[in-house]
């Protein structure tokens, strides 16, 4: 396939109507939901946000399955008080509306920021975002030498 026959083909799959604003909205709006459920200490409104198909990595190991994901983080919901806090800092949507990214920063329970979280959402009904991928990565102290 030529590359200008791919280009063609891909712009077959972008939806004039979409409203990438109003979609960046939802997914920001799901995100800080599904933040509200860890400071909630909610652990069956977390597990709603999660797809079927999740895949959540961290703690040196890969949870797949809404089932495994939602047990593995099970812990964090244990006790009075959340054990970490986050928010969505910037999304994108694709072109097509169904998949999006969202990333912010990760805080401990005294406000400092200990991490950055990159989140995979799809859209698997109109206005219904559930969490695909999740993947934390430790903040940098570039300050050290």
């Amino acid at each position: 396939m030529s590359m200008t026959a791919a280009a063609a083909e891909l712009d077959h799959k972008v939806d004039p109507k979409v409203d990438h604003v109003a979609l960046q909205a939802q997914v920001a709006d799901a995100e800080r939901s599904f933040a509200k459920s860890m400071a909630d200490r909610d652990h069956a409104a977390f597990s709603r946000f999660l797809s079927d198909e999740a895949v959540f990595f961290g703690g040196g190991k890969v949870l797949h399955g809404k089932a495994e994901v939602a047990a593995g983080w099970k812990g964090f919901f244990e006790g009075a008080a959340a054990p970490f806090s986050w928010e969505p800092q910037s999304v994108e949507v694709l072109a097509s509306g169904t998949l999006a990214h969202s990333s912010g920063p990760v805080r401990d329970p005294a406000g400092k920021i200990v991490a950055t979280f990159n989140s995979v959402w799809r859209q698997e009904a109109p206005g219904v975002w559930k969490v695909v991928f999740d993947k934390g990565n430790p903040a940098c102290d570039c300050a050290k030498p």
